[in-house]
């Protein structure tokens, strides 16, 4: 039986709308190949002639010849944007954070995804333990690049070990196929103390840097660690001593692979230089920061845009501003703390009368452990800063609500705060200009 793919909207002035396609129609076919994902009908619409074989809902079918211009799109679009189910992530790696998660959240949050289409599409890291022979044929075929992929470690007894998967180290062979096939890829270590730190870390940077190169960069993040672990498999947090000796290895290996190949391809994320101690790595180290998404860079590329956007300021004679005067509060996670407060401070020189509390969140939800913002609760942000100084408005950053939504990770919404609080809560977009914006009240 062929796969039905049902549409939920089609754009005006389009072909589809020509060819009076509407909602709630069905895709059966295009050139009488059955369309498995949205990958195949963007591969199958390219084509400057096309049979579609629609439904309507009355079971009538049509079977439409389209005459287009090459890769002209039909208009078309499905109620899943993907056209099929996610895949589930089978493995139980050791320092998955699902499996961190408190009971009793809402059911979307306990999903593991291991869906290689999602790594192009979103960005999201795979294992590879998931992926068919048919799915690499498919990546090839159509050039999906780049696919973003969790190594862990390139010692294939201890992959099997700490994914609890006994195929995970045969599973990086398929590596060895996207590379000849020319396939970009970036990568991570998501590093374990005691585990695939150390020699393994060691071991791991130079296996994959056979891969330049095609595989652009990798990643090297600290596990995160929940209060909720009972019955996990028992793994320690990083201490100064353990960021600094991981920072070493890492530049060391910066200067040696620049040197070489014009690229610094290993990185360690943020985290690491704030347990060390230590100032972020200068912009050009990041290589165009490619590893934004697993935190690498993130912080210096706020602080540029911020220099950047208050240097521009000044140049508009714009600072300072004797009539902007108010008082307003921002709440941010204990990892980016420090530099939001610095960048805080620096408003308030360049204009006197404005007064910025910075409040540092205590993950009570999660566990001190869990340092970052995307990871706050509404709940304790509510208890917090209840009886703090607030001013007119408080700002919080954007990757506190769930995406396009009003809502924290714990259901509390951004109204419940606002009436908890009594202030109006303003959210803060992740550029440093951005944040310049949010302080003087722009859009």
């Amino acid at each position: 039986m062929k796969k039905q793919h049902i549409i939920s909207r089609v754009l005006p002035g389009s072909i589809a709308e020509e060819l009076e396609i509407e909602a709630g129609d069905i895709l059966l076919s295009i050139d009488n190949t059955e369309i498995e994902d949205i990958f195949d009908y963007q591969f199958l619409v390219q084509d400057t002639y096309i049979e579609v074989l629609i439904q309507k809902p009355d079971g009538e079918q049509w079977l439409l010849e389209v005459d287009k211009d090459f890769d002209e799109d039909l208009g078309i679009e499905f109620e899943n944007g993907l056209m099929d189910e996610y895949r589930h992530c089978h493995n139980k790696c050791i320092f998955c954070f699902i499996d961190q998660m408190p009971k009793g959240m809402r059911e979307t949050l306990y999903f593991k995804d291991d869906d290689s289409r999602l790594s192009f599409l979103q960005g999201n890291y795979v294992t590879l333990t998931n992926m068919s022979d048919h799915d690499i044929e498919r990546i090839i075929r159509y050039h999906l690049s780049p696919i973003n992929i969790s190594f862990q470690t390139m010692n294939p007894e201890l992959r099997c070990k700490m994914l609890n998967n006994r195929f995970a180290g045969e599973a990086l062979r398929k590596v060895d196929t996207l590379y000849e096939a020319g396939i970009t890829m970036n990568g991570q270590i998501v590093l374990c103390k005691g585990v695939n730190d150390g020699e393994e870390l060691e071991f791991s940077i130079r296996e994959l840097t056979k891969y330049l190169p095609n595989l652009e960069s990798v990643s090297v993040v600290p596990v995160g660690l929940s209060k909720y672990r009972e019955g996990l498999y028992p793994l320690e947090t990083f201490t100064k001593e353990d960021a600094c000796k991981v920072i070493d290895m890492i530049e060391g290996w910066q200067k040696k692979l620049y040197a070489e190949h014009g690229t610094h391809f290993i990185h360690a994320s943020d985290e690491w230089y704030i347990l060390a101690e230590r100032e972020m790595p200068e912009e050009e180290r990041y290589d165009g920061y490619l590893q934004l998404e697993n935190g690498v860079g993130m912080t210096r590329l706020l602080m540029e845009e911020f220099k950047d956007g208050m240097n521009k300021l000044a140049e508009e004679q714009k600072l300072p501003d004797e009539n902007f005067v108010e008082e307003i509060s921002m709440a941010t996670g204990l990892l980016a703390y420090p530099y939001i407060q610095r960048m805080a401070n620096t408003m308030e020189e360049s204009f006197p009368e404005l007064k910025i509390h910075v409040y540092p969140i205590v993950n009570e939800f999660f566990g001190e452990y869990i340092t970052v913002s995307g990871l706050l609760t509404g709940q304790d942000i509510e208890k917090q800063l209840k009886g703090k100084a607030l001013g007119t408005r408080l700002l919080l950053p954007q990757n506190v609500l769930r995406s396009g939504e009003e809502v924290f990770l714990d259901d509390f919404t951004r109204s419940d705060l606002e009436k908890s609080l009594q202030v109006p809560v303003n959210i803060v977009k992740s550029s440093g200009y951005d944040f310049i914006n949010a302080v003087l009240g722009k859009e």
